[in-house]
């Protein structure tokens, strides 16, 4: 039995229809906070059951039973993603999960200015100590963050960031593919993989290929962090947002995301979905 969380979220709900295509339904979960919104699943035949990293009275039955069990990390940068973390793996560990899969990021270090990166760092740990088989699948940045974090460029023509330096952008869609394959390999992959598009572009860079798509000037200009951050208040982001999109900026300078790896590719079987890609479509959308 494999056994997904999150299921309702973009990432692990497209692993569970990846699975779907290798593996029968009777042998799927979900576990999800709402199992009102995870009815699609039900009328395919797949166990819908109710957990909750933050209450834990739900958490043994929800991974009751699990071989595998794919762990999705917490999204809400207001949370203590770590303590809810550790209730998921402390639980996991009690109800006999044969290996955990935790869905962690390329960036994940102690020491990496974004917050969201000590968080998975420090999930690595917990899971390393629970005693339990277990697969970090240290995703690249989701490509579909530059999105915004590009800011409107098709109107100004100008990428503004705070700081520059190379991401390794990557598709969520083909995050949630690997994983699917990294799960019916059933325990073939160990410890810590990095899954990652196969090029880490500067924001001078991703200007530069938006240039060549558009036919007009696209300029990245860095106006510095705090006049970054001054903007993002001022446009009614709330502080703690920004100082935590800050970080991923200052970790990018910092070269955390840099890094590339072949393994996404391989498990694909093909080449992951670029950041050209995603701005292609983009500005396809808009014409």
């Amino acid at each position: 039995m494999i056994v997904i969380t999150g299921a309702t979220g973009a990432l692990n709900g497209a692993t569970v229809d990846h699975l779907l295509q290798r593996l029968p339904a009777s042998e799927l979960a979900v576990a999800v906070r709402d199992v009102t919104r995870a009815q699609r699943f039900a009328e395919l035949g797949v166990e819908v059951r109710h957990g909750d990293y933050a209450d834990l009275t739900s958490l043994p039955g929800a991974f009751a039973g699990a071989d595998q069990l794919l762990l999705v990390s917490s999204s809400d940068p207001a949370a203590d993603a770590v303590a809810l973390h550790r209730a998921a793996v402390e639980a996991a560990a009690t109800a006999g999960v044969g290996r955990i899969l935790y869905t962690s990021h390329q960036g994940a270090a102690p020491g990496t200015p974004f917050s969201a990166g000590r968080d998975h760092a420090a999930t690595e740990q917990l899971l390393e100590a629970s005693g339990v088989p277990w697969t970090s699948l240290r995703n690249g940045f989701y490509a579909h963050s530059l999105t915004f974090l590009a800011g409107p460029w098709q109107e100004t023509g100008v990428i503004s960031v705070p700081t520059d330096g190379p991401v390794s952008w990557t598709a969520r869609e083909d995050t949630a593919e690997a994983a699917a394959f990294v799960l019916a390999s059933n325990g073939a992959h160990d410890g810590p993989l990095t899954l990652t598009a196969s090029a880490a572009p500067t924001f001078e860079e991703v200007a530069a290929t938006a240039s060549e798509l558009t036919g007009r000037t696209v300029e990245r200009v860095v106006v510095g962090e705090d006049e970054w951050l001054a903007a993002q208040v001022a446009g009614g982001q709330p502080e703690f947002v920004a100082r935590f999109l800050l970080g991923m900026y200052q970790a990018a300078e910092q070269g955390f995301f840099a890094g590339v790896d072949p393994l996404l590719g391989e498990l694909l079987g093909r080449e992951p979905r670029s950041v050209r890609d995603l701005l292609a479509t983009s500005t396809a959308r808009a014409a």
